[in-house]
């Protein structure tokens, strides 16, 4: 009965540690090289002659209905072109080539428990699909793991799309309100939280969470980054930058173990 109680105790102690802990990844251009899985998509449905001159005409003329709201809710939110598309055609796609450090950087986090979220503005289909494939990556290495997604939403009518987004397109502070909603379903402290990303529009995202980093940042995320005092990492690239700087007060193994935390090559 004692060591019942004693594994009960120590179980509680590693929910507490890491129970309430996520790991939020974009996915183009911080897990994948870009271009998009999306640009991949529509360029293999081009090239394929899958996308009649009927879906190009509805994209133009849900592009002048959405421009008042910005250029990147037309180049996000209006997926039209794919009217008609069947689902099965992801299937055609190559599946996506990870950064090494993309792949180091989720075993850290499986290793400790921590659930582990993809929050991209593509398609949910595409996402699905290299979630299914990073979670046999790390499969290989011996973690068995489900990789959740969140991501842009068609409405589908007989497997087949209808190009109308159920929802919001998962772009910029949409990205917040999803690890908003995430973290309240899943009882998350999202001030222990990590989250990664690389265009400036997933600083939303980014300042959602109490350990934000940018990856292979544009140059509008590094000025924010260097403001903010965000690590910037460089994956897939000969070296790792940072804009992490000594804090006053903060002895230098304190700094090197804040840099460590979020994936520094030190």
């Amino acid at each position: 009965m004692r060591r019942k109680v004693e594994k009960l105790q120590e179980a509680k102690k590693v929910k507490e540690k890491s129970g309430s802990v996520a790991a939020f990844f974009d996915l183009d251009g911080t897990l994948v090289p870009l271009p998009s899985l999306e640009w991949k998509f529509f360029r293999m449905l081009r090239y394929r002659k899958h996308i009649g001159i009927r879906s190009y005409f509805l994209w133009c003329v849900e592009a002048l209905r959405q421009l008042p709201r910005g250029i990147n809710q037309v180049l996000h939110a209006n997926k039209m072109y794919l009217g008609g598309i069947s689902v099965g055609e992801k299937d055609l796609l190559k599946v996506p080539t990870f950064y090494p450090e993309a792949i180091e950087r989720m075993l850290w986090h499986a290793e400790r428990g921590h659930l582990i979220v993809i929050v991209s503005g593509t398609l949910e289909l595409l996402a699905e699909r290299a979630a299914r494939a990073l979670e046999a990556e790390l499969g290989e290495r011996g973690l068995a793991i489900n990789i959740h997604i969140c991501a842009t939403r068609l409405e589908v009518k007989c497997d087949r799309c209808t190009g109308r987004v159920l929802g919001e397109a998962m772009i910029g502070e949409a990205k917040a309100r999803a690890v908003g909603r995430i973290a309240a379903d899943e009882d998350l402290d999202l001030q222990r939280c990590f989250a990664y990303g690389n265009s400036a529009s997933d600083r939303w995202m980014l300042e959602t969470v109490g350990k934000p980093a940018s990856v292979n940042p544009s140059y509008d995320l590094v000025r924010i980054a260097r403001r903010s005092d965000w690590p910037v990492l460089a994956w897939g690239k000969e070296k790792t930058l940072t804009q992490r700087t000594q804090r006053p007060g903060e002895s230098e193994h304190e700094l090197q173990v804040g840099r460590a935390e979020v994936g520094f090559r030190i």
